[in-house]
């Protein structure tokens, strides 16, 4: 029902911890190589091409990555989904100190992707730990300082590499560099398998062998797919968190040609975009949460709509203010707060949108924000589509943003409404349709009458807070939903 940031409590506090850890480590080794790129692009011969699809291949493997990971948390839980990737994706953390070619370098940028998909299992975590009046605030914490690791590998990496060029040559020390978040990946897979629970009441498995969860991952998958608010927010989450993966990208060597400054330099002013996680994602899950605490789901709706609006239109400025350092990071900071503050607001309606299938939707819409940064990268930032100046594919960039997420407008829960209706009533005022109405249809009448459906109950009952304050009823017993 709270958050308590200084407890490490098993199992809600424990979990929270060591989500963000894992989805930290994975943005440190995914990011890595971006604020190196000045180095290595001259060591490895890199092309403008070979840089765009190093960038694209970051974080389009991990596409099929996030739905897999959906699967893997409804099935297996979120526990083992996060292990499971640290562990496997170390080996190509090293390897990235092996790479002599361009292709083994966008191969290795590739593979290493594929730990970003922590962030489903990270989201799918808290969102079953957490209530429903601060799950916000919990899966906008847990992913937002996990996205922090974007920022701080920005002016980390080329600090290691500092440390390293006095003892190595400058080919030789950049490799080194990416020792450090091997080791890292190994110690926090380790953790999060030996030291944290799936859920509150237990580890997964158990309760799956008590016949307390879901088993049938085929309907569950089934079932997302055909929920056409998941594809609507798989679109507006690639604007949000596909934009931070993009900016991730290009942001250094942005300041470092635009401007003409120091790597180091020209990384740690690049690492302030990254850095705003440390707040900036917390402030648009409790902004969700606190639309939703005085309008309910239309106000998590308004909430996301107002803050990825601001966002494009800093996006926008920092395009046209490309002869002033100063200009330039000014807006850049304006515009990463807004960036995360739309993506902690997104995962504030997320776990709404359906119950029995939140692991799969979680990683469909997160899989929405990586193939969001392959779309803008091969748009903006190739060279194929557009082969301007930076500046302007960032300036595209924000006027793309701002038209296409237009497309909140389009949500709509029967029983909560959507921005611009309310929802509808019967003739004396009541509401034509019920939370359970909404969560208990994602089974069939045969799995109801063997009772299945009694697993969204508690859930049901808890999302009545997102109806608008005139229409929330005074607590009822979880007895009299399960009757009814």
């Amino acid at each position: 029902m709270k958050i308590n940031i200084l407890s490490f409590a098993q199992p809600h506090m424990r979990s929270f911890h060591l989500s963000w850890m894992s989805f930290f480590t994975a943005f440190l080794s995914t990011f890595a190589a971006a604020p190196m790129i000045p180095v290595v692009r001259e060591n490895l011969n890199l092309t403008k091409g070979d840089l765009g699809n190093a960038g694209i291949a970051a974080v389009c493997g991990n596409i099929l990555g996030r739905v897999v990971m959906g699967w893997v948390c409804d099935t297996y839980g979120p526990r083992f989904g996060h292990s499971v990737l640290m562990l496997s994706t170390a080996p190509a953390v090293f390897c990235m100190s092996l790479v002599t070619t361009p292709i083994g370098f966008i191969m290795s940028r590739f593979v290493i992707g594929f730990g970003l998909a922590t962030f489903v299992a990270t989201q799918f975590w808290s969102s079953s730990m957490f209530s429903g009046n601060c799950v916000g605030m919990a899966n906008a914490t847990t992913a937002g300082w996990g996205n922090l690791g974007g920022g701080v590998t920005q002016f980390i990496i080329p600090v290691i590499y500092g440390v390293f060029q006095n003892y190595y040559p400058n080919f030789y020390a950049w490799r080194c560099a990416f020792f450090i978040p091997g080791f890292m990946h190994i110690g926090v897979g380790i953790g999060v398998l030996y030291f944290a629970q799936d859920l509150p009441d237990g580890q997964y498995q158990d309760l799956k062998e008590k016949g307390s969860l879901e088993t049938d991952g085929k309907k569950s998958f089934l079932n997302a797919v055909i929920n056409y608010r998941m594809w609507v927010m798989v679109i507006l989450y690639g604007l949000c968190f596909g934009v931070e993966l993009t900016m991730n990208n290009i942001i250094v060597a942005y300041l470092y040609d635009q401007f003409d400054l120091p790597l180091r330099i020209a990384g740690i002013l690049g690492a302030c975009f990254g850095l705003m996680n440390l707040f900036a994602r917390s402030l648009g899950g409790f902004s969700s949460d606190l639309g939703g605490k005085y309008l309910g789901m239309r106000g998590r709706l308004w909430a996301y709509w107002a803050v990825q609006s601001l966002e494009a239109v800093f996006c926008i400025a920092m395009g046209y203010l490309e002869y002033t350092l100063a200009g330039t990071l000014t807006t850049m900071v304006l515009f990463s707060i807004c960036v995360q503050m739309s993506e902690g607001a997104a995962y504030g309606v997320v776990p709404f949108i359906s119950k029995r299938s939140l692991g799969v939707v979680s990683g469909f819409i997160g899989a929405g924000g990586n193939a969001g940064c392959s779309v803008l990268m091969a748009l903006y930032f190739k060279g194929d589509v557009f082969n301007g100046p930076v500046n302007e594919g960032i300036r595209y960039m924000g006027f793309t943003i701002l038209v296409l997420t237009m497309l909140v407008w389009l949500m709509h829960f029967p029983m909560w409404g959507s921005m611009a209706f309310p929802p509808k009533r019967n003739a004396d005022g009541t509401l034509l349709y019920s939370e359970t109405d909404y969560y208990f249809s994602d089974w069939t009448e045969a799995e109801k009458k063997e009772g299945k459906h009694l697993a969204a109950a508690k859930f049901a009952e808890n999302a009545k807070i997102q109806r608008m304050p005139v229409d929330r009823p005074s607590a009822e017993p979880l007895e009299k939903v399960v009757a009814e």
